[in-house]
């Protein structure tokens, strides 16, 4: 009797216990990225099998243009980021805002419009094409967003010798996807990342034009902020991002689909 007592008092702290870890609330994790990890799908993906990795933690993620990201690290209000422009990370880093940057993935940047191309920019360089667009003043949707795509759309238009402006030059503020539908609307012509393109590829009649560009090149980055309230849990999420089971996500991610994978490990 005496051991019966003692095996129902210990099974009903082990209930007990559990009862109280399922019950506890799990650890978010804020995640400010890019909206192209959110447009193409691939942060879907990545919450889910973070989570299903780490169950103690939930992933809340906020998308928004690469200098918005920056931003939100300088305000502590995310634990770590995602970003593609290595300058702008590496000034973010210098200033003591965050830390451990590291590459994780990598896809490229395109130049798409019209199927029927009437700029006849089809096979230029990055930089002709631009300066083509700009002289017969061709419509182009700017992002104009301070994203990463923006940052490297106006390099590009500086490494080319041009500054747009004209009704031609479509500031639309948005992010890459609802900047690509622009595009198609307006019969013109746009910089995107490949993966968001794919992506929005049956909703938009834009062919790539210009691709395979080294100025094209286009790499991620991850990086913890700094002193943020959940700093610890940032850095559990960028280690398994970086680690066999978050390139695992990424390497594999569009394949299916598309044929080939929207990001590449870097």
């Amino acid at each position: 009797m005496e051991g019966y007592l003692a095996f129902t008092r210990s099974f009903l702290w082990l209930v007990l216990i559990c009862l109280s870890a399922c019950s506890s609330p799990r650890e978010r994790v804020v995640l400010a990225t890019t909206t192209s990890v959110e447009d193409s799908g691939l942060l879907d993906s990545l919450a889910t099998s973070f989570q299903s990795a780490y169950p103690q933690y939930i992933l809340a993620p906020v998308a928004a243009g690469t200098g918005m990201v920056l931003e939100i690290g300088r305000r502590k209000d995310a634990d770590v980021l995602i970003t593609h422009d290595s300058a702008g990370e590496m000034e973010f880093v210098a200033g003591g805002y965050g830390h451990s940057r590291r590459y994780v993935m990598q896809n490229d940047f395109i130049i798409v419009g019209p199927p029927d191309d009437y700029a006849k920019v089809r096979g230029l360089n990055a930089l002709a094409a631009l300066r083509q667009l700009a002289q017969r003043e061709i419509p182009f949707v700017s992002r104009a967003d301070d994203s990463g795509t923006h940052r490297r759309e106006l390099r590009l238009w500086r490494e080319a010798g041009v500054k747009p402006a004209g009704d031609w030059y479509m500031q639309a503020g948005v992010g890459m996807g609802d900047a690509l539908l622009l595009a198609g609307q307006k019969h013109a012509y746009i910089l995107a990342d490949r993966a968001t393109y794919l992506t929005f590829k049956p909703r938009v009649d834009l062919d790539v034009m210009v691709d395979g560009d080294p100025p094209l090149a286009n790499k991620y980055a991850v990086i913890i902020v700094a002193g943020a309230r959940n700093e610890a849990a940032g850095k559990v999420f960028a280690d398994w991002l970086l680690g066999p089971h978050g390139r695992s996500v990424i390497s594999s991610f569009g394949r299916a689909e598309y044929g080939q994978p929207l990001f590449l490990v870097q």
